[in-house]
């Protein structure tokens, strides 16, 4: 058979997303951290009056009017902010713009995989950093490292803790490359590194709609950094990746901070009840500042626990790969599906 494809691609192992049930399909699904309430009501309505026009011609091609609305509530010049098809293309367009065959890319561990993937696409060299054993930052090996892109995930997954701001700006400070800082998850987190960016012009934040704003089926992020950084991004992205729909959608959401908030609330509310509920059955629960839990049974039997709960059309989280294999990672659901979680825990 004929091999299509570079060696490196070749080699490489595929980024395995949280498992999707069939549409239809009744299932509980805590294993890919979306928010289990539904968007914005102002999001939804703009969904349902589409203009055919949007449809017809090319969309604004750098998401003007999202960009707009990022501005006015994140309170940063507009031309400080890349959007992305979610922000997993926004991770993408770094890679392809700071990384080749030789260059570094740093990151600690455990963390986001897909960073491996995207690196491992461009053929370019890799060092992962282990986290200490409290998940504190290990600052002076990521900078001995010297990366042209250093990823931090904060809040990380599957940890569920931040990195202290001062250790990120310490990290910044010390770094030549770029630093991206994923932050996925802070609509959950009590801080937030937005504040880097305009002290070093090294540093993109990268955030998601996927998460607090419900939007995960939408793909949109984006990200915000020095426009000096941001003009090699920009090369590099599609010429229309943010469509119509998306843009004019997204606009809407992130414009209802009230209805936002009153999601994120519930949903940190429902985190400190379960992890109570959690650790009376006798689970190792790490603090957290994200939509899910990382939890370590006391049976020492998390892949048992996965699989049985699977069976019961529950769906959460499990890594097979060192440091984890012992550990489920579980997203933290609406009250009545923490509650039949836990029942079926308590039964297995």
């Amino acid at each position: 058979m004929t091999n299509y494809f570079r060696s490196n691609v070749d080699a490489m192992a595929s980024y395995v997303p949280g498992e999707q049930p069939q549409r239809g399909t009744q299932f509980i699904k805590l294993n890919s951290n979306e928010n289990p309430y539904p968007p914005s009501p102002a999001a939804l309505a703009v969904l349902q009056n589409i203009d055919g026009e949007w449809l017809r011609r090319y969309p604004e091609p750098f998401g003007g009017e999202f960009r707009q609305a990022v501005s006015q509530v994140l309170g940063v010049p507009s031309d400080w902010i890349i959007v992305g098809n979610g922000s997993d293309e926004l991770l993408s367009v770094v890679i392809r713009a700071c990384v080749e065959p030789g260059r570094r890319v740093v990151y600690p561990m455990p963390t986001y995989v897909l960073y491996r993937t995207l690196v491992q696409i461009q053929d370019a060299d890799i060092t992962e950093v282990s986290y200490n054993e409290d998940y504190s930052l290990p600052l002076e090996e990521l900078v001995a490292a010297d990366g042209s892109v250093t990823f931090i995930a904060s809040p990380n997954s599957p940890s569920a803790h931040t990195v202290p701001i001062e250790d990120l700006r310490k990290l910044a400070s010390q770094l030549s490359g770029v630093l991206v800082i994923d932050e996925a998850y802070i609509d959950f987190a009590e801080d937030n590194a937005l504040a880097l960016v305009k002290e070093y012009e090294n540093v993109i934040v990268i955030r998601t709609l996927s998460k607090g704003y419900s939007l995960a089926g939408l793909r949109l992020g984006f990200g915000v950094a020095n426009p000096k950084l941001l003009h090699g991004l920009f090369k590099v992205k599609d010429s229309y990746n943010i469509d119509a729909i998306a843009c004019a959608v997204g606009t809407a959401a992130i414009t209802d901070q009230a209805y936002k908030n009153a999601c994120i609330a519930k949903i940190k509310a429902s985190r400190i009840k379960l992890t109570t509920n959690l650790k009376q059955l006798g689970f190792r629960v790490w603090d957290s500042q994200t939509n899910f839990l990382l939890v370590q049974p006391p049976q020492d039997n998390a892949e048992y626990l996965y699989q049985k709960l699977k069976e019961q059309r529950i769906l959460i989280r499990y890594f097979k790969q060192p440091g984890l294999d012992d550990k489920l990672r579980i997203t933290i659901g609406t009250e009545e599906q923490n509650q039949i979680l836990v029942k079926a825990l308590s039964n297995s």
